[in-house]
């Protein structure tokens, strides 16, 4: 268990890493065109979940994501002791890694956000992402275990473009982008809103998932 919780820090920490250092890194390369800038976002975010999951799935599972350690013991895959140890480990990860993004690039520690992220379209947004990305994973285990880092890295490159909120799709990860007042963060007064739309969106995807990918009788 040990083991366990540490490659879920690790991830958690290494994913938060990436997300706002590249989207420090890209605010401040792209010349004040935000396109741009999300691209500069995208990429890096999409490319380090392909890595963290295929080095950490082995030991862990890779989750790195509360919504998603929530779907695995709707599931009965994961004990609920061992998912209640999960969701605080990744996002006292998810926190560190934001931290260390701030030192790396000469920001205030705490430096919580300022950008306004609410309303319907964000929340339908999140909503979707989630949904989403509960349903690439379930599905890709059933046909090709060995696709699922691959397809999460590509779904979250394209649900950053495709949805209204940038797709979040995380709680640990919405947590954590509080603290940042950078191209990644959200105001943590928005926070409570996102976690609950995407643990609501988990636990219907892993419902409708569990659905539609049934054996036939």
């Amino acid at each position: 268990m040990q083991r366990k919780l540490m490659a879920e820090w690790l991830g958690t920490f290494s994913l938060l890493a990436t997300v706002v250092g590249s989207g420090i890194m890209a605010e401040r390369l792209a010349g004040g065109n935000i396109a741009v800038a999300l691209l500069g976002n995208t990429v890096p975010t999409g490319a380090i979940l392909v890595v963290l999951i295929t080095v950490f799935g082995p030991i862990s599972g890779a989750h790195f994501n509360p919504a998603v350690t929530l779907t695995f013991a709707i599931r009965k895959e994961i004990s609920p002791r061992d998912a209640a140890l999960y969701v605080p480990v990744q996002i006292f990860g998810g926190i560190v890694g934001v931290f260390a993004a701030h030192v790396m690039f000469d920001i205030d520690l705490i430096n919580p956000s300022t950008t306004i992220r609410s309303g319907t379209g964000q929340w339908v947004g999140e909503f979707v992402a989630t949904f989403g990305l509960v349903g690439t994973i379930l599905a890709c285990l059933k046909a090709k275990p060995s696709a699922v880092p691959m397809a999460v890295g590509l779904y979250i490159t394209a649900a950053y473009w495709f949805t209204s909120s940038t797709s979040f799709a995380n709680p640990a990860v919405t947590i954590a982008r509080s603290f940042s007042d950078t191209f990644a963060g959200i105001n943590p007064a928005n926070v409570l809103a996102f976690v609950a739309v995407q643990l609501v969106a988990a636990v219907l995807a892993t419902f409708f998932f569990k659905w539609l990918l049934a054996e036939e009788a």
